[in-house]
């Protein structure tokens, strides 16, 4: 009989232990669940980055705790162009609860502006001179478009051409 208890206080414990142990790694897998990873994709914190305005200032993006609407577009693009009015819409609409952000892919400031001019539109352009903010984000087609939402975390993200009314739907969302 008492080789039965102490088998039963053994296996008791051992029981314990196990209960004990899972629910310790279920808590690490929370915390690590809870944490913010760093990326360009959908869930991840935005990586900070900093480019020159067509003013000439550095602007860093990524810091701010508002919504931001970064779109990544060239002159030569045809959907980029076809965009390019409700993108500036949505832009002047939202102006006091989402920062737009417009980076243009390897033009330089002349060709940039002409096209700015031509069309009659105004909104913040970042100059990714070199490519490399386009590389960082993993720009494969133009355009893209991503939404930030206030904690810096990347809720949308799409490839092609967006409408106003698109944008808005996502950013009520957030």
């Amino acid at each position: 009989m008492r080789k039965y208890w102490i088998t039963a206080f053994f296996v008791l414990g051992i029981f314990m232990i196990g209960i004990i142990g899972y629910n310790f790694m279920a808590n690490q897998n929370q915390t690590t669940a809870k944490e913010k990873v760093q990326g360009v994709n959908t869930g991840n914190v935005i990586p900070e980055f900093t480019l020159t305005g067509l003013d000439g200032k550095k602007v860093t993006v990524g810091k701010d705790k508002k919504v931001a609407v970064i779109n990544f577009w060239a002159t030569w693009c045809p959907p980029c162009r076809a965009e390019f009015p409700e993108l500036v819409s949505f832009a002047q609409k939202n102006k006091d609860t989402v920062q737009f952000y417009s980076v243009n892919l390897q033009e330089d400031e002349p060709k940039i502006s002409a096209f700015f001019n031509m069309g009659g539109y105004s909104l913040p352009v970042l100059m990714d001179a070199d490519g490399q903010v386009a590389k960082l984000f993993r720009i494969t087609a133009i355009p893209t478009t991503i939404v930030v939402d206030a904690d810096g975390i990347i809720r949308y993200r799409k490839s092609g051409g967006v409408t106003a009314n698109e944008l808005e739907t996502i950013i009520k969302k957030l």
